[in-house]
């Protein structure tokens, strides 16, 4: 049974949005704007077949569970993990169904290449937080599978990462609560994403109706 109050959480996928881009986070999240683009239609169809919950997968001392739901009522997110493998450990939990005990180990999948600015890591620990919630476990690391260079790599979920996980989810709800829609701020970024014209960071650049009056007015004074 799901529990009311998850309709109001935050979906975990919109931490990697706020990373890049707070203006961004909230008109896809606060405003519900979307624009696809060549980049996001190929994202769509990465996470669709690893989110293919017909094909959970059993390799010896390895279990792989697709598109596994999530939720953290203590941080007020929820979300679908793509991956969760539960590696067979003297340290895990016990699973239902299954002898031995079980450690998890979360996968996040990504169209592109790893990014600069960390979103992918704290999408990824964000997952892990919610699943220790909910199995009762302490999870250390996962992994981040990017499709370009088709590699993972390992990411650890050590006391800093946690915390800014939290320091921002903390941020975002303060946001969601108030409804509020930063204002846009241009950089490089904007040319990759994929809602630039519905954003419009160019008008930014623009100056304002009262400081071109302003500027009118001492012009005309300055010839009289």
């Amino acid at each position: 049974m799901t529990d009311s109050r998850e309709e109001e959480y935050l979906a975990i996928s919109g931490i990697q949005h706020y990373a890049f881009c707070q203006r961004q986070w909230a008109l896809i999240h606060l405003e519900q704007q979307w624009a696809e683009n060549l980049r996001t239609v190929d994202g769509h169809l990465l996470h669709r077949r690893a989110h293919d919950e017909t094909k959970t997968e059993s390799r010896g001392d390895t279990l792989i569970v697709r598109g596994l739901r999530v939720v953290s009522h203590q941080l007020g997110v929820q979300g679908v993990c793509d991956v969760v493998e539960f590696h067979r450990s003297s340290n895990g939990i016990s699973l239902s169904g299954r002898d031995g005990l079980w450690q998890p180990y979360p996968i996040e999948y990504k169209k592109g290449k790893p990014n600069s600015y960390g979103a992918d890591e704290l999408q990824l620990c964000t997952q892990a937080l919610c699943l220790e919630e909910m199995l009762l476990c302490k999870i250390p690391d996962g992994a981040l599978f990017y499709a370009e260079p088709h590699r993972r790599v390992g990411i650890s979920f050590d006391a800093a990462l946690r915390q800014q996980v939290t320091a921002i989810l903390s941020e975002m709800l303060a946001l969601f609560a108030r409804g509020h829609t930063p204002k846009a701020k241009p950089s490089k970024s904007c040319n990759a994403c994929s809602i630039k014209d519905l954003c419009l960071p160019g008008l930014v650049r623009a100056p304002a109706v009262s400081d071109y009056l302003r500027q009118h007015l001492l012009e005309e004074a300055d010839t009289t």
